[in-house]
């Protein structure tokens, strides 16, 4: 008789066990956070018998959560125990494997706060490897460097750079093969994301194929059962890319298309699941007065934590709350959203970072300028507060955010 209890923990514990933690889609983020701490207890025990092997696991596990929820401390974990492995690597090969974990935790740091120093540390940490032999070894390498290199192309905006690394990731996928596992669908993800970034910006329909190709093929493979998330990121990018188009060419029907996918994605997966997830669906979806609700709970996931996420949310929700107020010409709503501003301009604890200082500047700029519309009494100085905008958020590495600054000062809103 099939003991269904029973079966599903043994299939679960043999996951557990395997070098591809795809699985971890299946939890959520306090059981995953909860897997992180064991896997740290058992890397530290004198008994465990593959310490370098179980510290590596437990890196990566510290990375998923803090890559779900944004938690400092969880990056935190991921970085001591990154430390450890390349304190602890015995011969060439386990020294790689340190580095190439190194990197994935300052790519994560990169992704998740901004900041460029980290980015390039870790591509100087890959460079330095030189040659590797291991052929797993290398391939997880040359993944790693391509997924890097991909993110130094975006933000130099440069076409070259764009199509170089769009080469180095097909190089990676192809040495890959056709193995799946989590390692490939994001370098198809990061591929998918390059392809439509340069595809849109040269009118190149190969690269934008190449872009569909790749998000079709990652629907198709990630079931809704097993892949959740990785699901719901590549119908996200789906519907990015539809917007993307449909305002090119003033495709309507294609819009709601976008917005469609958008709410496929958010339907695969629950909040407390995968919070940033959740957040970044909310974010690229908003387009109407009906998104301020879960905007104001994106708000409140991301406060305080510093996140390139939570900067967007915020001045989503201040874009919207703006939109909404100038429609109705409604002066006094207008008047307390600058003053809520004003408020957090003048904060003095030193809770805000750069990045948060930048949204905020980019959201009262919204306000004033709407206010001057509706009045006639343009903000003096408004260019040059939304090019210091800009200019930090590019230092940050935070392109959307600068996109948004760029885009008011040549008096269009721009919504990535």
């Amino acid at each position: 008789m099939f003991e269904f209890g029973r079966d599903l923990r043994k299939l679960f514990a043999q996951a557990r066990e395997s070098d591809d933690l795809g699985w971890i889609e299946l939890i959520g983020a306090d059981l995953v956070r909860g897997e992180a701490r064991q896997q740290s207890i058992d890397a530290g025990r004198v008994s465990c018998t593959h310490p370098f092997e179980a510290g590596l696991r437990a890196c990566a596990l510290w990375r998923e959560h803090a890559r779900r929820t944004g938690f400092g401390d969880s990056l935190d974990r991921a970085r001591k125990a990154a430390s450890e492995a390349v304190r602890t690597a015995a011969g060439a090969d386990q020294a790689a494997r340190a580095a190439i974990e190194t990197a994935h935790v300052l790519m994560l740091e990169f992704d998740l706060n901004g900041g460029v120093a980290a980015l390039t540390r870790a591509v100087a940490g890959i460079d330095a490897l030189g040659r590797v032999n291991r052929p797993e070894t290398a391939r997880a390498a040359a993944v790693i460097h391509a997924r890097l290199k991909a993110r130094q192309a975006r933000l130099s905006s440069d076409n070259a750079a764009l199509l170089d690394a769009t080469a180095l990731l097909d190089a990676a996928l192809h040495d890959l093969g056709p193995r799946a596992g989590a390692a490939a669908d994001e370098a198809r993800l990061d591929r998918a994301a390059l392809a439509l970034e340069a595809g849109v910006a040269r009118c190149d329909a190969r690269l934008l194929d190449q872009a569909g190709r790749d998000l079709r093929d990652l629907v198709e493979q990630a079931a809704p059962e097993y892949r959740p998330l990785t699901r719901a990121r590549a119908l996200a990018l789906c519907g990015v890319g539809m917007k993307l188009l449909a305002a090119m060419a003033g495709d309507a029907a294609v819009m709601r298309q976008g917005q469609a996918m958008f709410e496929a994605a958010a339907d695969q997966f629950t909040v407390d699941h995968s919070p940033l997830d959740w957040v970044a669906i909310q974010i690229v979806r908003a387009d109407d007065r009906a998104s301020l609700v879960a905007l104001a709970q994106a708000q409140v996931l991301t406060e305080g934590g510093g996140l390139i996420l939570g900067a967007l949310a915020r001045e989503a929700r201040f874009a919207l709350e703006t939109a909404a107020a100038a429609s109705a010409a409604d002066l006094k709503t207008l008047s307390a959203l600058r003053a809520r501003l004003c408020r957090r301009l003048g904060d003095r604890s030193g809770r805000q970072t750069p990045l948060d200082w930048a949204a905020d500047q980019i959201a009262i700029a919204r306000v004033n300028i709407a206010l001057g519309r509706l009045t006639g009494l343009e903000a003096v100085g408004l260019d040059m507060t939304l090019v210091e905008a800009a200019a930090t958020a590019r230092e940050l590495g935070v392109t959307a955010l600068a996109a948004r600054a760029e885009g008011l000062i040549a008096g269009r809103a721009v919504r990535v």
